[in-house]
């Protein structure tokens, strides 16, 4: 169990900050942590926090006509590795397939993301297809028979293969590290044994482990000196 002591008397759980010059109280102050580290991310947020071996899947797309698909249910990390990669990749398109509502267009770019990919109708797929340009998808289904009929050299990573103790590990830190408040002070880590706890619960599902660490941490909003337990 990771245990972390708060020992700083004036920060307190009405800690107040300036912006824009109205008050906010900081819940998490207590932990050194302007907001509950496990929370939903915006989507560029979501792309700086990720812990994803870019170097390794940007040199798959520098071969002839490439496909490179992240495999697996949800939560696993596929729209996690598709928008680190749309931010890495200045001249590239995304799309996202929703499971209702208007269907979008594919864009055209230099490579092109497209994330639920599973969901594009027949049509659309083939069109898309026969542009012949570097992709990147995140599906639900292995797409590689449809790929290679259209010339595609297909990657597939599985990203369930991705997730042990020491990556989840890293993933959690670094969503800790984003939540510091005073870069003097300490802030709350977890350790591999405890990530290997929350893998041997919830598997591969990281938007599980992290519902289920959010929650955790909501308890301790407006505590001054806590010790902090990940796992129970």
């Amino acid at each position: 169990m990771n245990h972390l002591a708060v020992t700083h008397p004036t920060v307190t759980q009405l800690a107040v900050k300036q912006l824009a010059g109205v008050p906010e109280w900081l819940p998490f102050a207590g932990l050194n942590l302007r907001h509950n580290p496990f929370g939903e991310c915006a989507p560029r947020q979501r792309a700086e926090l990720a812990v994803v071996s870019l170097d390794r899947w940007l040199a798959v797309l520098e071969g002839p006509q490439p496909a490179l698909q992240f495999v697996g249910d949800c939560g696993r990390g596929k729209s996690t590795h598709l928008l680190a990669m749309r931010y890495a990749l200045p001249d590239a398109a995304y799309v996202y397939f929703p499971e209702q509502g208007p269907l979008p267009s594919v864009p055209e770019g230099a490579v092109v993301l497209i994330d639920e990919a599973q969901r594009m109708p027949c049509r659309v797929r083939r069109t898309t297809l026969r542009r012949r340009v570097p992709l990147v998808l995140g599906t639900h289904v292995d797409l590689r028979r449809v790929l290679r009929r259209y010339g595609y050299a297909v990657h597939t990573v599985r990203v369930d293969t991705l997730i042990d103790a020491p990556s989840l590990t890293r993933i959690f830190n670094r969503r800790l590290e984003a939540a510091r408040l005073d870069d003097r002070r300490a802030v709350p880590r977890i350790a591999t044994s405890e990530a290997a706890r929350l893998h041997g619960r919830f598997g591969s599902d990281v938007r599980a482990m992290e519902e289920y660490l959010y929650e955790r941490f909501q308890r301790y909003a407006g505590k001054d000196c806590v010790e902090v337990s990940f796992v129970d």
